[in-house]
């Protein structure tokens, strides 16, 4: 009986070394060669001033975003495609919170692609490296 256990637990601690979560947030986290194709929104005056998931206060003026699961820090360039306009952000935030929509693009980020008026575009991200 010892014995089972004692390999159930080897191979469970076996196991779990080997699962991933791909571009997770966690310190060593690596967002190389991410690219994906989506609909953005952008978020502004209500949330100016509260704090992000990294912990540092939103400003809709700066050049930042909202992704699930990139790093905090992590520069990613985002094209609207009905414009090819595009602009770099960096990711200091968890969001986009509405389903269907891969990023959340600060005000200043979503005037910068041309998206203001529709408040959702289609969109590439890109990561910087």
């Amino acid at each position: 009986m010892q014995r089972q256990l004692s390999t159930l637990v080897f191979l469970t601690f076996l196991l779990a070394g080997c699962s991933t979560t791909p571009f997770g947030g966690g310190s060593g986290d690596s967002a190389h060669g991410y690219k994906a194709e989506g609909k953005a929104s952008y978020y502004g005056s209500r949330h100016h001033g509260k704090r992000t998931a990294s912990g540092e206060r939103f400003d809709q003026h700066a050049l930042t975003a909202a992704h699930r699961t990139l790093p905090f820090g992590t520069r990613v360039k985002v094209t609207n495609l009905n414009n090819d306009r595009t602009v770099v952000v960096r990711i200091n935030d968890r969001g986009p919170h509405t389903r269907g929509r891969i990023i959340d693009l600060s005000r200043e980020a979503a005037e910068r692609l041309g998206m203001l008026r529709a408040g959702v575009a289609p969109v590439r991200v890109e990561s910087l490296d």
